[in-house]
């Protein structure tokens, strides 16, 4: 059986200048929200593509919501271009780009027995604990990605750099699970 993975949310980061008065940026960004005794970065949330920022003052910026790393790109780009438009000055126009994380999603369409999987893949390599947490917690060596598994087959897939982690993260769950004989 097939299995879809849907990235639900990439966090990537970047640079674009070496530094940024928020003050100005607030008054220039429509929506945007910096209330320093409460969190030392501004919020600003995008519509297209979908996206929210935290912007700081040492040119640093954090893109999170964006629904793949094409959209992560674009949203940074038309930052970049929007900051400068407000007369931000030195923006750099090719930022580096570096994804933080990636969040997806699967389902194995079958109930799983969560204390048997415990017992299969020993305790040392799982965090399994029901009172405190529904889903087990599963980090793997390669890829480096932590899947989260619940009762319900449903998988949270994170720490991914790129959607193939996510999606090789995906593949040793699933072969694991068959040579368990939990798929059916």
């Amino acid at each position: 059986m097939e299995y879809t993975i849907t990235i639900e949310n990439v966090v990537a980061s970047t640079t674009l200048a070496e530094d940024f008065d928020l003050q100005k940026i607030e008054a220039g960004l429509e929506g945007a929200e910096y209330n320093k005794a409460k969190f030392p970065g501004l919020v600003y949330r995008i519509a297209n593509p979908k996206a929210a920022f935290l912007i700081f003052t040492s040119g640093k910026v954090v893109c999170t919501g964006a629904k793949n790393v094409e959209n992560a790109n674009i949203a940074i780009i038309n930052l970049a271009n929007t900051l400068k438009s407000i007369g931000c000055e030195k923006i750099n126009p090719e930022p580096e780009i570096h994804i933080q994380n990636i969040v997806a999603t699967a389902d194995l369409k079958t109930n799983l027995n969560l204390n048997t999987i415990v017992i299969a893949f020993g305790m040392e390599n799982v965090e399994y604990e029901p009172e405190v947490f529904p889903g087990l917690v599963y980090r793997l060596e390669a890829p480096k990605v932590v899947v989260l598994i619940f009762s319900s087959g449903k998988l949270v897939i994170t720490g991914g750099k790129s959607p193939e982690d996510c999606e090789e993260g995906l593949q040793v769950i699933k072969e694991e699970f068959d040579n368990l004989g939990l798929l059916y």
